[in-house]
């Protein structure tokens, strides 16, 4: 019984040495570490401390007088703190903080970690298999040979590459031509998952289906590969499509994230071109994107967004049922029609205008984009109806751009300053919407962006699709970045390119765009929109109009009588104050450890003095503790250093 009261008390006693070492050498630091590192650097630092103290005190253990005894005691343990403190700098030199995960961390999802290393070691063969190694470790500069292999590479890797690829193939302002044009040949498509499982989800998700739903159709419409479409119809007899998520996907789509994210982390430290590309960023925002299409609630909401802005009715929405919409399982007006890839015929049958049709469709997303801020953002010709009444509608609302009124208003005034031939306010406009560099020549903009509008806009020209290309080059040569809300936009005029040519064939885009800019023009500059607009400037300048007169009667008088000055308050922000003072500590703690390790070398050099043991004077061991202060001085600074 006295063993193991003995061995409970060691180990007690151990456990609280450990966490004195632990917190007081991350408190001498002032810097937070992971928990397993700051118990791992204790553990060590209390191993230590019984082997310091004992070669310390070595034969003043049958001294009696506890004085000597104890000082050195106290040096031996402010020596084992020391070791604790360089145990932590050291790992975070070495080791940063987020780098690896910690070990305590290891054990919580083991079988989601292993299955993480297979997903990411087979997706690293793929591309390994198709010759994209060097491209990877940054050894080789992308060409059309390897725009065609990173093709067919995310094709094979699943749902995730293959959403990214078509996210990519709309971003001329970062790609080359070569690789727009072979990830524009990606097409999102899947087997379709067996009934039962179908049945499960939508169980899981809104009861039994018999009790929802008057009829439903087990052969889907379409299957994609994050969902599938079925047809229902509703207890109230209204006709219905039921969009549901395949099962499982969420996992894979979070897991193939990672791998995303891990890859594009790589590219950007290794490949000057992915950083030049900006290959984290895309990352980032294709990770956002696509975790808003697993909730089918986002697409609730955006599609009554859409149809909240819908000025009339040749394009219809789908409307929602809020009621019952989850997150995996959507259920929305039925729309009767065939999608604009499959169209042809029907057109033709019924003797419509494919011009018209085209026109209205385009007029009503450029609307949707430059007055409304929000706009359907994946218009390819799946995602476009023609209706059984001639009418066009648009479906699959999960990815929708979203512009601000500043963003808008950026954009308006783009749009009016090139119908109007002005450069230099086409440029100001310009400028305002992508993010500038901190060194812009912005007179040879200006030049840039006139010669651009002169080859694409000028009189007798017919612009094109090449315009976009042309206007992403002159973003890439000025280093200039696009914002997702506005690449967004490109995204979604670049994929209703390809269904308005499959509707009508030559119909010209950019020219329809330059004549709608033109219709838009005229509606701001009728003379009702110019008072509306004058009346709005006036009433918000009305409080400064007020305040005017006696500001500036304060100001003369003070000029007149000689008591006019000027108070400029340095540091005013918070974050300068707290840089400043965090340089000046440093500095400080610097100053002091120098001195403090010049002082200790001085007193270790002293012979003379009161001798505390038959070899150490008093003059010697507070050397010895200046040493030890030098070093817990220079070790705080360390860790700042070494600090992320």
């Amino acid at each position: 019984m006295d063993g193991s009261a003995t061995i409970i008390a060691f180990l007690i006693g151990t456990a609280i040495n450990t966490w004195v070492m632990a917190y007081g050498a991350r408190r001498l630091l002032d810097t937070r570490f992971p928990l397993f590192r700051t118990l791992v650097a204790g553990a060590v630092g209390q191993a230590v401390a019984s082997p310091i103290i004992s070669a310390l005190i070595g034969d003043l253990r049958a001294n009696r007088d506890p004085a000597p005894l104890g000082w050195f005691v106290c040096l031996g343990f402010a020596c084992a703190l020391l070791v604790s403190m360089t145990i932590l700098v050291l790992w975070e030199a070495f080791v940063p903080t987020g780098t690896v995960p910690s070990p305590l961390h290891w054990f919580g999802n083991v079988r989601s970690r292993i299955a993480r290393t297979r997903r990411y070691r087979r997706i690293s063969f793929i591309f390994l298999r198709h010759g994209l190694g060097p491209y990877l470790r940054g050894r080789a500069r992308p060409s059309a040979h390897t725009a065609r292999s990173f093709t067919h590479a995310l094709e094979q890797g699943g749902v995730v590459f293959v959403k990214l690829g078509q996210v990519l193939s709309t971003r001329r302002d970062v790609l080359p031509p070569e690789f727009v044009q072979e990830l524009g040949r990606l097409q999102d498509c899947a087997a379709p998952v067996p009934w039962p499982q179908i049945e499960r989800v939508l169980r899981e998700e809104l009861g039994d289906p018999h009790e929802v739903f008057a009829a439903f159709d087990r052969t889907p419409l379409a299957a994609a590969s994050i969902a599938q479409v079925h047809r229902a119809a509703l207890r109230s007899g209204e006709e219905v499509v039921v969009k549901i998520q395949r099962p499982g996907v969420r996992a894979v789509v979070e897991r193939d994230l990672d791998i995303v994210g891990r890859l594009a982390r790589t590219l950007h430290d290794r490949a000057g071109w992915a950083r030049s590309f900006g290959v984290v960023d895309l990352a980032n925002g294709f990770a956002t994107a696509l975790r808003e299409e697993l909730d089918f609630r986002v697409e609730a909401r955006n599609m009554a967004s859409v149809a909240a802005t819908a000025r009339s009715g040749d394009v219809v929405i789908p409307r929602p049922h809020d009621d019952l919409c989850t997150s995996r399982v959507l259920v929305m007006q039925r729309l009767d029609g065939v999608a604009l890839s499959k169209a042809g015929p029907r057109v033709d049958s019924a003797g419509l205008d494919r011009t018209a049709l085209a026109r209205t469709l385009l007029d009503t997303v450029l609307r949707q984009i430059v007055l409304d801020g929000v706009f359907h953002a994946d218009p390819h010709p799946g995602n476009i109806l023609l209706l059984d009444d001639g009418r066009l509608g648009l479906i699959d609302f999960g990815s929708v751009g979203r512009l601000d009124t500043e963003l808008r208003g950026c954009l308006q005034r783009m749009l009016i300053a090139m119908n109007r031939g002005d450069a230099v306010a086409v440029t100001d406009a310009f400028l305002e919407v992508v993010a500038r560099p901190d060194e812009l020549d912005e007179q040879g903009l200006a030049r840039a962006l006139g010669a651009f509008m002169a080859r694409h806009l000028g009189p007798g020209t017919a612009p094109d699709m090449t315009m976009f290309t042309d206007l992403f080059r002159l973003v890439a040569r000025f280093d200039l970045a696009v914002p997702a809300e506005i690449a967004a936009v490109f995204r979604a005029l670049a994929t209703l390119e390809g269904g308005l040519s499959e509707l009508a064939p030559g119909f010209g885009i950019v020219t329809e765009a330059h004549a709608f800019g033109e219709s838009y023009l005229r509606e701001r500059l009728h003379p009702a929109s110019l008072r509306d607009a004058a009346n709005d400037e006036l009433l918000n300048l009305l409080p400064i109009l007020r305040r005017l007169p006696r500001r500036l009667d304060r100001i003369t008088a003070a000029a007149e009588a000689g008591r006019l000055s000027l108070n400029v308050r340095l540091f005013a922000d918070e974050s300068d104050r707290r840089t400043v003072t965090g340089l000046l500590q440093q500095v400080l703690l610097t100053i002091l450890a120098s001195t403090a390790g010049v002082m200790a070398v001085l007193l270790l050099g002293l012979k003379d003095g009161p001798a505390m043991t038959r070899d150490v004077t008093l003059f010697q061991f507070f050397g010895y503790c200046g040493l030890v202060i030098c070093s817990v001085l220079s070790l705080r600074v360390l860790a700042v250093v070494f600090r992320r």
